[in-house]
């Protein structure tokens, strides 16, 4: 555990009075936001870092990707990168060979970065039918019987 394993664990437990509250799970979370510039990264990082749980921020402004790590839900993330006033989004790609048909409509992104597709839903709930029924022309001519022509 460690020194500042122990040190953090025994905080938490002083900290918290009753085990009412259920504790948050430690994960990552990946947000695509537009940055276009170091002080846009500041203050991007700057935000998430003052959540409560958060561990880590890393930030990749090639690729618009922020990358927090900690005690967080996601959706509180996504709230506070709304709040620098940048458009900000859960991160919409996945790496390219997960992905069945990459080059389809719904998952090819011109957008995405170099190896990555947009993630599309295995269950697609709308769909495109087509089903072909043959013209009365094509059974006037039989290939069986050239000279069985019905039109004369």
């Amino acid at each position: 555990m460690g020194f500042g394993g122990t040190l953090e664990y025994i905080s938490d437990m002083m900290s918290s009075g009753h085990k009412s509250k259920k504790k948050k799970q430690f994960q990552t979370v990946e947000l695509k936001v537009r940055m276009d510039c170091d002080g846009c990264e500041l203050k991007v990082k700057k935000a998430l870092s003052s959540l409560s749980g958060v561990k880590s921020v890393e930030i990749n402004r090639k690729h618009q990707k922020v990358t927090v790590t900690g005690y967080v839900e996601a959706h509180k993330v996504l709230k506070k990168a709304k709040s620098t006033g940048k458009k900000a989004e859960i991160w919409p790609y996945v790496p390219y060979n997960l992905v069945a048909q990459p080059y389809a409509a719904a998952a090819y992104d011109k957008k995405a970065p170099p190896g990555y597709v947009r993630r599309v839903d295995q269950n697609p709930t709308t769909g495109t039918v087509s089903t072909f029924e043959d013209p009365a022309y094509v059974t006037m001519f039989s290939d069986d019987n050239p000279n069985a022509c019905s039109i004369m």
